[in-house]
């Protein structure tokens, strides 16, 4: 469908495309991926039409229509919403407005005959196409595409003006997947999209018809999205077949080889120059001498991409808070006429690791502020549990840098003493080496504000984080730095992230924000929408071992003797078994406590509300009775996730 032949781009002195020759075909669903910088949205650019190369060609048939998606600067001004996305369809406008043209101009008596059936004509034939393009459900398209990007019913006819930056990037992604190109490139789509959004459009793209070329630093939407992976480093296109995850494994295969290949031509060419040197001068060897140097002169030197130093982050030492962390009682939130929260309550306990879910504009910042003391509610209260030490990292956190200071300087200070040594190694993982420490915050991208000001929360010592969208602007590995940090991290964590790797990787609570409330739901990411999805429905068990013995009757003839290398591969198999074991009994051993505890907890309340005289004050009873039915429902799906496990742990073969 599209070829690039022997092509070549420069910026200056820089290559960043060098002699390159790559196919997309009809139906390919591309992820491009590289380290910053080498690239990708240039690459972009250039199939796009919007840049030109250096040298060679990208042939194309001259019927492909392209639809490119820039990261961001679009805006839309002058039509609704609704007209902005209905602009996709203009040919079918045109063709609409011609009927309605027609048919004004059949119902005029001083029309000819031969007119008037010239007209019929040309109606029956418009009709014709109208029908077979879709042209009826026009709308119907329209609306769907909209309400999976977010938009509200409301929405539609509101000035497309009125939105912000994010919100017009969703208005360009409408119109691209409305009109339906050949050729669909996409540079960072999910930057400005929530979770729904994003869940939504994965499924679109996936039955996407036509090419899909993406660019994105979110990990589980490259795999559920893409069929192939293509690696635009060291100026070259390598392509692996296959998901991003499988692209890793792949590539780090490639890697090693490649640097064993290095290696071994290192020592090779270093063996001839010794023996050049030593055998120079000597007229014996002279022509030895001349073959080994017109040897080394034909050598081309193996290229190796400079290996991402992986550094294993550790949190400062910080005291243990007490049991109870944060509480929101009858918390009530108002921007002028717009109510966010109506009489909130909250319990959030040490350990707790929550994910905050919901549309933009539902409230999740918002919340997030109340939490953490940003914000005081317009009535009700917030209580900040015994030797809580806590760290918020605020969406617009970049901007709060002092501009002043250099990079180094900014970690540096408010750190722990102990922390300071730590400080290169952390920037390093946040992409800021040599030089790039000493450079001013305030000259920094926003991209690069965002990474400084994730790695300067790392290194302050809490034992309670509110972390709202901190992997906005944060590249995969920087992702993975912070995603480790974590995942280690054995305080209270509270965050919003619409990247769903990050959420199912750390969560073991949901609290869904929307419609005045806030909803938790005990439990994974998974679960949550599974119990979105199946509201009512018991929950799933997993299948008990087949008691059939079918074959297995039948008398089998001796294996061989297993080899010494099948003897290891079965061990290292009984090894990986033995630790998911060990960990499914950890999980469940875990679940056993937490349901003792809310049990316990429920007994103390149950005796404090059949106290004589406790209905007497309903008020002061109604936030007694509110935490004994949350609990309730808590210990039920805790319950339901103790014996779901029980029950795969008995159907899983036993270590002998």
């Amino acid at each position: 469908m599209i070829q690039l032949s022997d092509l070549s781009k420069s910026f200056g002195d820089r290559t960043l495309i060098d002699h390159v020759t790559w196919q997309i075909s009809d139906g390919d669903r591309v992820g491009l991926c590289g380290p910053n910088g080498a690239g990708k949205t240039t690459l972009l650019k250039m199939l796009g039409g919007l840049d030109e190369a250096d040298s060679g060609a990208i042939v194309k048939p001259a019927d492909l229509t392209i639809g490119y998606l820039p990261q961001d600067g679009l805006t839309h001004s002058g039509r609704t919403v609704f007209e902005e996305a209905s602009s996709a369809f203009q040919p079918l406008l045109d063709m609409k407005a011609e009927m309605h043209d027609i048919e004004h101009k059949l119902g005029d008596a001083s029309v000819r005959q031969d007119e008037h059936d010239t007209m019929l004509a040309r109606y029956s034939e418009l009709q014709d196409r109208f029908r077979l393009a879709e042209g009826y459900s026009m709308d119907l398209r329209i609306a769907t595409v909209l309400r999976g990007l977010g938009f509200g019913p409301d929405d539609a006819e509101r000035p497309a003006e009125t939105f912000s930056g994010g919100w017009q990037m969703r208005i360009a992604l409408a119109k691209l997947l409305l009109g339906r190109p050949n050729l669909l490139l996409l540079d960072e789509p999910t930057n400005h999209l929530d979770l729904e959004a994003r869940n939504w459009l994965e499924e679109y793209l996936g039955a996407y018809p036509f090419a899909v070329i993406l660019v994105s630093h979110d990990r589980y939407f490259l795999d559920k999205v893409v069929t192939r992976i293509t690696d635009l480093n060291l100026r070259k296109l390598t392509d692996y077949v296959g998901n991003y995850s499988k692209y890793v494994a792949q590539r780090d295969a490639m890697l090693e080889r490649l640097r064993q290949a290095k290696k071994e031509q290192d020592e090779e060419v270093a063996r001839v120059k010794m023996f050049i040197d030593r055998f120079r001068y000597q007229a014996t060897k002279a022509a030895q001498v001349q073959s080994r140097i017109k040897l080394l002169e034909k050598v081309v030197p193996i290229e190796v991409p400079p290996e991402r130093k992986r550094i294993h982050f550790t949190f400062p030492i910080c005291r243990k808070s007490g049991r109870t962390v944060l509480e929101l009682k009858h918390a009530h939130k108002a921007y002028g006429p717009l109510t966010v929260f109506t009489n909130l309550s909250l319990h959030i306990e040490r350990g707790d690791r929550i994910a905050l879910v919901g549309p933009n504009g539902s409230g999740k910042s918002t919340l997030m502020r109340m939490l953490s003391g940003e914000e005081a509610p317009d009535s009700g209260t917030r209580t900040v549990g015994h030797e809580v030490v806590m760290e918020y990292f605020a969406q617009d956190e970049a901007t709060r840098l002092n501009p002043t200071l250099t990079v180094y300087e900014t970690l540096e200070t408010g750190s722990a003493i102990d922390m300071v040594p730590a400080i290169r190694n952390i920037l390093g993982g946040f992409l800021f080496s040599g030089d790039e420490v000493y450079k001013k915050a305030g000259v920094l991208s926003g991209g690069e504000r965002t990474r400084l000001a994730v790695a300067r929360m790392l290194l302050r010592p809490s034992n309670t984080l509110l972390l709202d969208e901190p992997t906005n602007h944060l590249d995969l590995d920087s992702k993975d730095v912070l995603l480790e940090a974590l995942e280690d991290y054995g305080g209270t964590l509270i965050f919003v992230s619409h990247d769903r790797y990050f959420v199912e990787k750390l969560a073991t609570k949901i609290i869904e924000v929307g419609h005045g409330e806030a909803i938790v739901y005990p439990g994974t990411y998974p679960e949550f929408l599974w119990s979105k999805e199946h509201a009512g429905a018991p929950a799933p068990t997993p299948k008990a071992p087949s008691t059939s013995l079918g074959t297995s009757q039948i008398p089998k003839p001796k294996a061989p003797s297993p080899s010494r290398e099948e003897r290891k591969r079965d061990d290292a198999e009984r090894k990986k078994r033995q630790r998911a074991a060990d960990a499914l009994q950890k999980r469940i051993t875990e679940l056993e406590s937490r349901i003792a505890d809310r049990e316990a907890q429920v007994k103390e309340l149950e005796a404090t509300m059949a106290s004589p005289g406790f209905y007497d004050n309903l008020e002061a009873a109604k936030p007694v009775t509110d935490r004994h039915q949350a609990l309730m429902w808590e210990v039920g799906a805790l319950i339901a996730q103790w014996e779901a496990l029980q029950e795969h742990a008995a159907g899983q073969p036993s270590e002998t």
